[in-house]
C-alpha cells in the first residue's frame, strides 16, 4: 500500500474491493455525514450475485455511499455503477456523476446523486482538511487478504449543500480499507468506532474472523500524525438494534451508551454513542456488522431496495 494519497486508479484484484470513508460531526453534534468511495461495493447483492458465478471485476460494481443525517431526516443514496462510469486518476476519481479528488491538501467530494427509498436529490460539495496523513496500515485477518490504514484520522470538514440546502462545519475522519476477498469469507462479525478526544482521535477495531479469532486494536493519533496502540478498556455491551445486531464497545467502566441510531439494518448499523476512552468523554462514530446476516440470502433478496443499480454513465 504506497504511502501516496490518495492512489485513485490503483488496481484492484477481481473480487476484491478498496473504498475510502469519511465520516463529520458537526461542532453541535446537530448533522453528521457519512461518505463511502467504493470500488467493488462490498455489500452489494449485485456483486456478490456475481462472484458466485466465478472471478468477478470490482469495477463492474461501483459505488458514492452518501448519507446526511440531521434535524430534518436523513437522505441516503447508494446507486451502484458499472465500469463504464468510472474515470481515475491518482488523485481524482469519478463515480458517475459525483467525483472526489485531492488537491492542495485538500480532499474534495462533488456529490450529485439521488437519494432513495423516496427520491430526493443530494448535491453539494464537501471539502476535507486533514492534519497531517498517517503512514501506517493494519493487517486485519490472517492471511493478510485485508487491510485498513487511517488515512487522516483527525480533519476538519466543510459541508456545503445545494440539495437540501445546508452549510456546516465539524470535525472529521478519513480512513481507507483494501481487500483481496470479500469481506464475507474471512470474518463473522465487528465492531468499530472512532471518537475525538481533546488533543487525538481514538479508533476501536473488534474483529471476529471465521476462525473465531479475535483481533482487537485500540489505537490513538495525535494531529502530528503521533499514534499509541493501547490495550483496549472494558467490554461494555450495547443494547441490540431493531433488526437484532449485536452492538458492543470498549470504554471505561463500562460507561458507554448509544445517543441515536442512525442506521437500523438486517446486518449492520451505525450510530452515535457516548463514551469513554483514556479518561475522556466523548460522541463517537460507531458501527457493527454481521457478515453472516449480509451473505444470508433473505437480507441480499432485500438489498436492492437500498441500493439500485444502473449501467449507463448518469
Amino acid at each position: 500500500m504506497s504511502s501516496d494519497f490518495p492512489v485513485f486508479d490503483q488496481a484492484v484484484p477481481d473480487d476484491g474491493y478498496v473504498w475510502w470513508y469519511i465520516d463529520a460531526i458537526s461542532d453541535d453534534n446537530e448533522h453528521a455525514l457519512t461518505i463511502i468511495a467504493m470500488l467493488g461495493s462490498v455489500f452489494s447483492p449485485y456483486y456478490a450475485r456475481a462472484r458466485r458465478k466465478g472471478p468477478t471485476n470490482p469495477l463492474e460494481h461501483c459505488a458514492m455511499n452518501v448519507v446526511l443525517y440531521g434535524k430534518s431526516g436523513k437522505r441516503w443514496a447508494m446507486t451502484e455503477r458499472t465500469g463504464s462510469a468510472i474515470k481515475r486518476e491518482a488523485h481524482s476519481m469519478m463515480i458517475g456523476p459525483s467525483s472526489i479528488h485531492w488537491q492542495d491538501d485538500v480532499l474534495t467530494v462533488d456529490i450529485n446523486e439521488t437519494a432513495v427509498p423516496v427520491p430526493k436529490p443530494l448535491r453539494g460539495k464537501v471539502h476535507i482538511y486533514p492534519s497531517t496523513l498517517v503512514d501506517h496500515t493494519e493487517q486485519l485477518d490472517a492471511n493478510g487478504r485485508h487491510w485498513w490504514r487511517p488515512l487522516a484520522p483527525c480533519s476538519r470538514a466543510e459541508i456545503k449543500l445545494d440539495k437540501p440546502d445546508l452549510k456546516w462545519k465539524g470535525h472529521a475522519y478519513l480512513d481507507f480499507n483494501k481487500g483481496s476477498a470479500p469481506l464475507e469469507s474471512d470474518f463473522q462479525y465487528w465492531d468499530w468506532s472512532r471518537a475525538k478526544l481533546s488533543n487525538q482521535t481514538a479508533i476501536l477495531y473488534d474483529v471476529t474472523s471465521r476462525e473465531q479469532q479475535r483481533l482487537k486494536l485500540a489505537i490513538t493519533i495525535d494531529a502530528n500524525g503521533n499514534m499509541d496502540k493501547f490495550t483496549p478498556a472494558e467490554f461494555t455491551p450495547l443494547p441490540v438494534t431493531g433488526w437484532r445486531v449485536n452492538r458492543a464497545t470498549h470504554s471505561d467502566a463500562a460507561q458507554a451508551s448509544i445517543v441515536k441510531t442512525l442506521e437500523d439494518t438486517p446486518f449492520y448499523s451505525r450510530s452515535l454513542m457516548s463514551t469513554s476512552i483514556k479518561g475522556e468523554s466523548a460522541i463517537a462514530m460507531h458501527e457493527s456488522l454481521s457478515l453472516d446476516r449480509f451473505k444470508s440470502r433473505w437480507v441480499q433478496t432485500l438489498l436492492p431496495f437500498r441500493m439500485p443499480r444502473i449501467k449507463s454513465k448518469h
